[in-house]
């Protein structure tokens, strides 16, 4: 894959930079959140390790502009050590994964390739799917609600197209976690509840009662038709 490292701190991001090449991936780096944003509108880029704190722009606010801007673009956030709400605040603005430091090399390397998976893989499921008046174009990284354009993460779509694919049944956090995050199904599955709750705000008439997706009490989730 086509990657940028984003890390202000010469010795972890050369670790970085390294690491990565040496699994065979291209890599370019930047120091800052401007320059973040700049290099990451590359239509060849296919990842970006982000660095929550950076100078210029922090790594949130970076987050957002590329989500907004590059919606299918595959972004694995940096952040620290014990930090729950830097975890929350990073899922809520598009991050597709995150890595808590410091990390080991082994880990940080999985979860580069259960993103370089998804990339990688052609869906066999449809491009195109309805629901509750809503017009999902997974393909694009795109719904449509009237005449309302949202954008979803590669995360977002990855749990839309797995719900879709097993609509006949309800699929639980750890099923999820496994299957989208690439991860362990003992890892704390607020992270599953969080972005779940972040695309209903997205894509639901009201998220307070979605009819696209739906809880399964002491299950998980279900597509909203079953």
């Amino acid at each position: 894959m086509n990657l940028l490292v984003v890390e202000d701190e010469p010795v972890l991001r050369d670790g970085l930079v390294d690491l990565l090449r040496g699994a065979g991936h291209r890599v370019d780096f930047v120091a800052d959140g401007l320059s973040a944003v700049k290099r990451g509108l590359d239509p060849e880029l296919d990842l970006v390790v982000l660095d929550l704190m950076v100078p210029k722009l922090d790594g949130l606010e970076v987050c957002r502009r590329l989500r907004r801007e590059r919606p299918g673009l595959s972004i694995l956030m940096l952040t620290a050590k014990g930090s729950e709400e830097d975890k929350v605040r990073g899922l809520k603005v598009g991050a597709d994964d995150y890595v808590t430091k410091p990390f080991g090399a082994r880990e940080l390397l999985a979860r580069v390739e259960a993103l370089a998976r998804r990339i990688k893989t052609a869906p066999s499921d449809p491009e195109i799917v309805e629901l509750d008046d809503c017009r999902f174009d997974l393909g694009r990284c795109e719904a449509q609600r009237g005449k309302k354009i949202i954008s979803l993460t590669p995360r977002e779509v990855g749990i839309l197209r797995w719900l879709y694919r097993h609509r006949a049944r309800a699929v639980s956090r750890a099923e999820l976690l496994e299957q989208i995050w690439g991860a362990s199904p003992d890892m704390e599955t607020r992270t599953v509840d969080v972005t779940i709750a972040n695309l209903r705000q997205k894509i639901e008439r009201d998220a307070a009662e979605p009819r696209i997706v739906v809880c399964v009490k002491g299950v998980g989730y279900a597509w909203g038709d079953r």
